[in-house]
C-alpha cells in the first residue's frame, strides 16, 4: 500500500528503465509532505508547541488515512 510511487514515470518497452533512474518519492510519503505542509501553514511553528517528532508523526497519520480513503 505505501510503496505506489508519487510521480510514477513509463517504463521501456522491455520494462527495463535506465540504470540508477527510479520512481522517486511514495505517494505516502507525498501525503505527509503535503499533510505536515498545511499544518505548518496553519499555525506559526515556534507556537504549536509541537515537536519535529510530534508533527512528523501526524502528518503521516494523516497520510495512513489518505491512503486507506483510496481504497474506499
Amino acid at each position: 500500500m505505501s510503496d505506489i510511487p508519487a510521480f510514477p514515470t513509463a517504463q521501456y518497452a522491455d520494462g527495463v528503465r535506465p540504470s540508477g533512474f527510479d520512481n522517486g518519492m511514495t505517494l505516502h510519503d507525498y501525503f505527509a509532505a503535503k499533510a505536515m505542509q498545511a499544518m505548518l501553514a496553519r499555525t506559526p511553528w515556534d507556537e504549536s508547541g509541537v515537536s519535529y517528532a510530534q508533527l512528523t508523526g501526524n502528518a503521516y497519520q494523516m497520510a495512513d488515512a489518505m491512503m486507506l480513503s483510496r481504497e474506499l
